[in-house]
């Protein structure tokens, strides 16, 4: 054995060990992480590179069309919601299903087209919803995601049954569809569907032109004709809904909810949801009262969709449901001052339950509370005087989406409070009350959009507010593109796009007839919620 051979080559090994452990060290150093944490500020401010509309804290697709949400299912914790999309936009027609995930109806995640339109010869992928087959009824094995929804082809529509096995990802055609084949009519869609406990099937609304068809089924592919529900001075019904719900949270004292979206223009409204309360005997709905109730007054809510949590108990599942709308609304729709992606936005998950107002049942609703974990620290205030001389010095919002929560005096000498927001360069949404008829309201006529809109978008949208225990509360969430007034715990909402001019942020208030007396104000910024999303290459990307 050659000793110094030996020698020279550990002393070679040794130095190269330690040339490496160098560089390393140097690289690990030098580098640090490849995205720095955000900071403080930057949580609350969207990246420079989003466009001047993209909300911060609603769910949009990162290009293309939007329109009508799909009912969420849950699968092993996590929230797997459809919408309406239209890659084509705006050279050619047809929706499909975008497919989206969450476990806190707040933070989303893009997957991608679900179902493709255009692949089964009977058209397009429109509006429907999705189940949970867990006894197996349809015989694609337990658990197995049922999708019916419309398709149509050349003007007609009919209802198709679309299978996925892999957890709600990929859908694919039944063989045998349609299983709804059109009866000779022009509009026969958006079927909406549950299992009804009670009687050991499914049950489905469906929206027929003026009335709301309803139909039972054993295994979700024959389906038998009950009754429907008539309505002459609606418009045309779409994205019906029908569902169970205990009044103040008491299991023993149930009432069905039928909702609809519809045209309340001989009511002095616009398009938006409208819903009864009644009784399902299963074969027929029977409203309590003729006249329906609004469950957003604003111009921006509709084709609303609505759904319980299956990991609660009985009772808590009839006492409380989620519900998501679109953010836009037709007459309009396709006006809208964005350039990225086009037809406007879903609406924050709200959290509704049935409570008796003024002695009769009313659906309620609320921000979810995991909005609540997007807050920042709060500019609180209390004894807020405006003077109808001067108004009062309010803070400024620092974040692009914010929420404001005010509890207005009622005994205040003013006539109306107005709050403007997203306020600059000559462009402002206006928040507002009437003490006089007790109603709250939203302007949008000075918005930096309302030059380029329709009339309807410039109408004032109003609903009755009256006090509570002597306090009318406003909980409001502003976004980019967007501000929804929830009045009273929720008695009341309106929600509608408001359109701010570029970098345009200011808050400001005035009192008229009088001054007012804010008992409390609390200003909060909302921290950026941006969708994971991924390029062709499969890179996330958050925006």
């Amino acid at each position: 054995m050659n000793c110094n051979l030996i020698s020279k080559r550990a002393s070679v090994c040794a130095l190269a060990a330690l040339l490496i452990t160098v560089t390393v060290a140097m690289l690990v150093f030098a580098s640090g992480p490849a995205t720095p944490p955000p900071t403080e500020s930057s949580r609350f401010t969207r990246p420079a590179d989003w466009s001047l509309h993209r909300p911060a804290v609603h769910l949009t697709p990162a290009k293309h069309w939007i329109n009508d949400p799909q009912r969420p299912i849950l699968i092993d914790g996590v929230w797997h919601f459809y919408y309406l999309y239209n890659a084509d936009y705006p050279k050619g027609n047809g929706t499909e299903w975008y497919h989206a995930t969450s476990t806190d109806l707040v933070h989303w995640q893009d997957h991608g087209v679900a179902i493709d339109k255009y692949k089964n010869g009977l058209g397009d992928i429109e509006t429907g919803s999705a189940v949970i087959d867990t006894k197996n009824t349809a015989g694609f094995g337990a658990g197995a995601v049922i999708a019916i929804m419309t398709q149509q082809h050349e003007g007609v529509q009919r209802q198709s049954l679309f299978v996925s096995t892999d957890g709600g990802y990929r859908f694919k055609a039944y063989d045998g569809n349609p299983v709804m084949d059109n009866p000779g009519v022009d509009d026969w869609r958006d079927p909406k569907i549950i299992w009804d406990d009670a009687r050991n099937e499914w049950l489905m609304a469906l929206a027929e032109g003026h009335k709301i068809g309803f139909y039972t089924s054993p295994d979700l592919k024959r389906w038998t004709y009950r009754s429907d529900f008539k309505r002459d001075d609606l418009g045309l019904l779409e994205c019906p809904d029908l569902f169970r719900m205990s009044v103040d949270g008491d299991p023993a004292n149930t009432r069905w909810v039928l909702v609809t979206g519809a045209n309340g223009a001989d009511m002095g409204m616009t398009t938006g949801t409208v819903y009864w309360t009644g009784n399902w005997d299963g074969e027929r709905f029977t409203a309590d009262r003729d006249k329906p109730r609004w469950l957003d007054s604003g111009a921006d809510f509709y084709a609303t969709v609505t759904w319980d949590d299956p990991r609660q108990g009985a009772a808590e599942r009839l006492a409380s449901r989620y519900a998501i709308g679109w953010l836009n609304n037709w007459a309009y729709a396709t006006k809208l001052p964005t350039d990225d992606w086009h037809g406007g936005a879903d609406s924050i998950v709200r959290r509704i339950k049935l409570r008796s107002v003024d002695g009769e049942p009313m659906l309620v609703s609320q921000p979810i509370d995991a909005l609540d974990k997007l807050e920042g620290g709060a500019e609180v205030r209390s004894k807020v005087r405006v003077t109808k001389a001067s108004g009062a010095k309010l803070p400024q919002p620092k974040s692009d989406a914010y929420r404001l929560r005010v509890q207005l005096d009622a005994a205040s000498s003013a006539d109306e409070v107005r709050f403007r927001i997203k306020e600059g360069g000559g462009h402002f949404t206006t928040v507002g009350y009437d003490f006089v008829h007790g109603i709250a309201f939203v302007a949008r006529d000075a918005d930096a959009a309302a030059g380029r809109m329709p009339e309807v978008y410039r109408k004032v949208r109003t609903v009755p507010a009256p006090a509570r225990n002597g306090v009318v509360t406003l909980d409001v969430i502003v976004d980019a593109a967007s501000v929804e007034v929830f009045v009273n715990d929720g008695e009341a909402v309106l929600s509608n796009l408001a359109f701010g001019a570029p970098g345009a942020n200011g808050l400001s208030v005035e009192s008229l007839g009088g001054d007012t007396e804010l008992r409390s104000f609390r200003l909060a910024p909302l921290a950026i919620a941006p969708i994971e999303r991924h390029d062709g290459a499969g890179t996330p990307r958050r925006r």
